[in-house]
């Protein structure tokens, strides 16, 4: 037989099995599109009454199928429950089919087989991949769980336990944990998949191999014990719900749905995760989670259109070493770009060193590197005390001191030293970009690369536009950002640029928080309960209280709403000499443990401090200490759009998530205001006009709020 569509096709070999080969027309990859799963559905049709010896399912492309459409798949979640249901059980209908075809089958995985992808490959008696093959089912990302079959399918494949740490993590499985765990049945070069799948087939038509037994196993209960089974699922779900949190509810009820599932056949395993995951796709944390996946794709996509008219970076230079100029130097290495590391001192450099050879050991502990491949990596990473080598590199990230005169001074050396194409980014968290160019001789070389602190972890670099900053420049720092494995987002110049001056408003009410009564832990908490990973005090020990009085002053130089017109904790702090985990000592104590992390404890001094900073005592809800902190910062992030600082509402959302950590699942601080309301937000903030300029309305706000428009309209 033989079927073309769009989206695939079926060929016989003269073994007479066929190929049904995935080739989605106008894409660089295979995904489950309507046009897809009907082309599929017309295909497998056929093939069941086709006089064949088996099929095997594989890709023209250099994937396999990498998931749903995502703008189709996420759009029916608009639809009613039982809209929802009646589609899953349409999509389940045709994986059955494919599950129950009269002859054997195999999928042939080279590359990504990922969500609904993988959730075909497990409904084909066997799988077969090469060694780079990606498996997994990454839907609890997205706030949901896999719908076709995936929560069914996998446990009864590689057990209760790996299926529960699969898909409550949404990881990407390797081909050789895969194998080891019982999802793949073989592992062999790319050139020799459909052979090896062939001869599958083919012994088990000569009766060496029972397909049929696995299919059994695949439409039975679970075959463990009832007290196994609850062993199994109970400690799942205990560690589960400790990693996810609260707020992420797609991981647990992933293993609810299997535990529940798992004494049922095919058909009633398959309806509760139809139930479980129509509970899911109606909620705002997956409609935040998709939103967070779109926004995503709008920065690659953004990315890849600046780096389209860039240079290329063929070498790079760090010019300041230390912990920061490390971790740039590592990164750098890291994905293939050799970089000089300067410092005017040994123990600059060797802190330096030390710091990229720490996470490079990382790597090898953790399997993702050789001892060789580390080896090679650190030797691309060249430090040095003098400017040897600069005048032959692409690019220069300035990591200095962050002083505007030392940096003005080095930057006015460096440029006469280096080649008039190259360009030279400061990474500087605060000084005006334009301030820092106007000593420089060719200021369209030059613009802002602000990493963020640790740099290894941290996926945000705020690439900034200074008004001489040629598009060459831009594009050329955006796609350096790229290659190093970062997401860039380029902002326009201001004091702070994008994250730092919304930051900072929120550090504000922090301390008005402090001033007017509330107890500093309590805030923390409520902000932890709203979805931080840390509170405002707690995070200023990490950043440092001494970085965070100078960030202070800058920002208030920049703009009079942040000034604050009293002492603050974080001052009395400040002139103490306790700067947080750097001294030990901040709002909280610190002490190492034995895996070398500080650890936080009380400290019973501060009692003292707050004191002496406040002008009354006074009980706050956790509520209102919420809407005071967010208030600050939301409003803060709407001047940033009004005043051009970014684009759009997806860059100063992802800035806060990437580069602070916003609670993913409110995505972001203007998705967060559109929760609520423009209108019910402008109400809230009128609440709280008597605190000052931080908490005015903006112009724009007030007129979206009027119009009944939203930021993600």
């Amino acid at each position: 037989m033989s079927y073309t569509g769009k989206t695939l096709r079926v060929e016989m070999l003269p073994s007479g099995i066929a190929q049904l080969i995935f080739d989605l027309q106008d894409s660089s990859v295979n995904k489950f599109n309507q046009a897809t799963l009907k082309e599929l559905q017309e295909a497998v049709a056929e093939l069941a009454v086709a006089e064949i010896k088996g099929v095997i399912f594989c890709s023209a492309k250099s994937t396999f199928v990498v998931g749903a459409d995502i703008m189709e798949f996420t759009a029916m979640f608009a639809e009613s429950e039982d809209r929802i249901s009646a589609w899953l059980v349409e999509a389940n209908a045709l994986f059955n089919a494919v599950e129950d075809l009269p002859v054997p089958t195999v999928t042939a995985i080279d590359g990504t087989a990922l969500g609904g992808g993988f959730e075909l490959a497990v409904a084909t008696d066997f799988r077969v991949a090469s060694s780079k093959a990606l498996v997994g089912f990454p839907e609890v990302k997205l706030g949901i769980i896999p719908g076709f079959g995936g929560t069914v399918r996998l446990p009864r494949l590689i057990g209760a336990d790996n299926a529960n740490q699969w898909i409550s993590s949404g990881s990407h499985i390797d081909a050789e944990q895969a194998f080891a765990e019982g999802a793949l049945d073989a592992i062999v070069d790319s050139d020799k998949l459909i052979a090896a799948a062939e001869a599958l087939i083919e012994q088990c038509n000569a009766g060496k191999i029972d397909h049929l037994a696995v299919r059994k196993k695949k439409d039975s209960p679970l075959t463990l014990q009832p007290i196994e089974l609850n062993v199994a699922f109970e400690t799942a779900k205990g560690l589960v719900a400790a990693q996810a949190g609260p707020h992420y509810p797609a991981p647990i009820t992933a293993v609810q749905v299997m535990q529940e599932a798992a004494t049922k056949d095919r058909q009633g395993a398959l309806l509760l995760e139809h139930e479980g995951f129509v509970k899911l796709a109606k909620t705002p944390v997956t409609a935040n989670l998709v939103q967070m996946f779109l926004n995503d794709q709008f920065l690659s996509g953004k990315a890849k259109k600046y780096s389209a008219n860039a240079n290329e970076i063929n070498s790079a230079a760090v010019l300041g070493a230390g912990i920061m100029g490390g971790g740039i130097a590592y990164q750098s290495a890291l994905k293939g770009t050799p970089i000089l590391m300067k410092d005017v001192a040994q123990k600059g450099l060797d802190l330096g060193m030390a710091e990229a050879r720490k996470q490079l050991d990382k790597r090898v502990a953790k399997g993702r590197m050789t001892t060789d491949q580390m080896i090679t990596t650190l030797g691309s990473i060249k430090p040095t005390l003098d400017y040897s080598g600069f005048d032959k590199v692409d690019i220069v990230v300035e990591a200095v001191v962050e002083n505007p005169a030392i940096k003005k001074s080095v930057l006015a050396e460096l440029e006469g030293l280096v080649d008039e194409n190259t360009i030279i980014a400061t990474n500087t968290s605060t000084i005006s970009v334009d301030d820092l160019a106007s000593e420089l001789k060719r200021p369209e070389n030059f613009c802002g690369m602000h990493f963020f602190n640790p740099v290894p972890v941290m996926p945000l670099v705020e690439v900034i536009r200074g008004k001489h900053s040629s598009e060459q420049t831009i594009a050329t720092t955006v796609a350096y950002a790229k290659k190093m494995g970062k997401t860039p987002i380029v902002v326009n110049n201001c004091p702070g640029f994008l994250v730092n001056r919304i930051l900072f408003p929120y550090f504000g009410a922090f301390s008005r928080l402090i001033h007017d009564g509330a107890d500093f832990r309590q805030i923390d908490k409520a902000m932890e309960k709203f979805g931080w990973p840390m509170g405002p005090a707690y995070l200023l020990d990490v950043v440092g209280i001494d970085t965070a009085v100078h960030a202070q002053a800058v920002m208030a130089d920049g703009f009079d709403r942040m000034r604050l017109e009293f002492e603050s904790a974080i001052d009395k702090l400040f002139a103490a000499g306790n700067y947080g985990q750097k001294t030990g000592s901040g709002f909280y104590l610190y002490e190492m443990d034995k895996r070398g992390k500080p650890k936080k404890l009380p400290n019973p001094d501060m009692e003292q401090v707050v004191a002496s900073v406040q002008t009354q005592s006074k009980e706050f809800t956790d509520e209102e200490i919420i809407e005071r902190m967010m208030l600050a910062m939301c409003l803060e992030t709407m001047r940033c759009l009004e005043d051009g600082i970014v684009e759009t509402p997806i860059e100063a959302d992802m800035g806060l998530v990437l580069g602070l950590g916003f609670p993913p699942f409110r995505g972001g601080a203007l998705r967060y205001a559109d929760s609520i309301g423009l209108a019910n937000f402008c109400k809230l903030a009128e609440k709280y006009g008597d605190l000052g300029p931080m908490y005015e309305i903006t112009a724009g706000l007030r007129e979206k709020a009027a119009a009944g428009q939203s930021f993600y309209g």
